[in-house]
């Protein structure tokens, strides 16, 4: 019975975990419905932590390259794998002394170069138009992206954010940019 007052959500009573091949399955349906490429650029992200949290996400959500660049610490940094749980071997990446030629490598690769900064003339994330191919360039945990960097960028965006915070970790900024780019191409298809 509904009405007024009751509750509409679903009962999970029985719910359970899936098990190893329904999850398997799970991924396959999600891999089949994903065609577009992504890569992420890391320029001058310090924290080997960050690094190992990007590096997971983007394995978990087939990324197809990670371009390291400035004093970004490689996935096989001692404490970039400890947090990636040694995920980078399912992940191509590469190191670039500096910015440009990490943005120049992307771009040879057929990437939009999409920066994700609080920049002035940066657009919400969620409004900004996307190809197929996207590259999200990630900047320093505390300065950002670099002027130069953000030049270079085909589009530059930001994450709204609603409380008395300024801005978020790199890592749950890359999260939450990589699930959107994801999000959109499966809404595509809907």
């Amino acid at each position: 019975m509904t009405g007024p007052g009751k509750d509409h959500r679903p009962d999970h009573q029985g719910a359970r975990n899936l098990g190893d091949t329904e999850i398997k399955r799970l991924h396959r349906h999600w891999r089949q419905q994903t065609s577009g490429r992504l890569a992420l650029l890391l320029d001058s992200v310090q924290t080997p932590f960050n690094v190992g949290a990007i590096v997971r996400l983007a394995a978990a959500e087939r990324a197809e390259h990670l371009y390291l660049a400035g004093a970004t610490p490689t996935p096989d940094h001692a404490k970039s794998n400890k947090t990636s749980l040694g995920t980078q071997r399912y992940l191509p990446w590469s190191t670039h002394e500096a910015s440009a030629e990490a943005l120049a490598a992307a771009r040879g690769d057929g990437y939009f170069l999409l920066g994700l900064e609080l920049a002035e003339g940066s657009l919400p994330l969620h409004v900004v138009g996307l190809p197929a191919d996207v590259c999200i360039v990630l900047g320093h945990e505390d300065r950002g992206l670099a002027p130069a960097t953000l030049r270079h960028c085909d589009a530059v965006a930001f994450i709204p954010q609603l409380g008395r915070v300024g801005s978020l970790n790199v890592a749950h900024a890359a999260a939450i940019a990589v699930y959107e780019v994801r999000r959109r191409e499966w809404a595509s298809q809907a």
